[in-house]
């Protein structure tokens, strides 16, 4: 039971708004599946490394200091506030997200958009605290946690660019557009929000 409850936190955490699903979103809209799969596999690794960093101890340095986990948080509130006031203000019209960020869609893009996501590592130390999945041992249960967190990510973020490969294939109007720029920002603003109340 612990692992299916670990496994439905780790998909609402994981699969909430971020800079990684933003990034997936912008790659299948704007280049497609097979050339959005180059910063999704990028993605996929970089998240894997701030997962594994974050079983070997971050949680335990976190919770030794305090005031180092609210100055993440902080951080990562920050952060997700401006990513949400750029993906809500970003210009509209065709091929402007395409032209504007393509050439950072990559796999070394996506690598770095993962292991340097904040919203990922507080998700990681929230879920590795707040579970045991197993009781073979803490480091059997941090490796557990890893590989259940990494094959969440890998199915959830598989959607999230399916997603933007659909809407790709929509086509709207600048007040559509402006009207989805809006609401991807204020999801967002709700998943820096949430990380603010935790």
């Amino acid at each position: 039971m612990s692992v299916v409850l670990f496994v439905l936190a780790a998909t609402a955490l994981l699969g909430s708004p971020g800079p990684g699903i933003a990034a997936l979103l912008v790659a299948g809209r704007s280049l497609g599946l097979a050339q959005g799969l180059r910063l999704y596999v990028g993605l996929q690794a970089g998240l894997a490394l701030a997962a594994g960093l974050s079983a070997a101890g971050l949680a335990s340095l976190l919770a030794a200091r305090p005031a180092l986990g609210s100055l993440l948080t902080a951080a990562a509130v920050i952060y997700l506030v401006w990513l949400a006031w750029r993906v809500s203000s970003a210009p509209v019209g065709e091929g402007t997200i395409g032209g504007e960020s393509g050439a950072r869609l990559t796999f070394a893009g996506g690598f770095l958009l993962g292991a340097a996501n904040p919203k990922a590592y507080l998700a990681f130390v929230s879920l590795y605290g707040a579970f045991t999945v197993t009781s073979a041992g803490a480091r059997t249960d941090a490796f557990a946690k890893w590989g259940l967190c990494v094959l969440v990510m890998v199915v959830v973020d598989l959607a999230w660019l399916a997603l933007g490969v659909l809407l790709g294939r929509v086509r709207l109007g600048a007040r559509g557009e402006r009207a989805m720029n809006l609401a991807m920002g204020a999801a967002i603003l709700l998943a820096a929000g949430l990380s603010l109340a935790r």
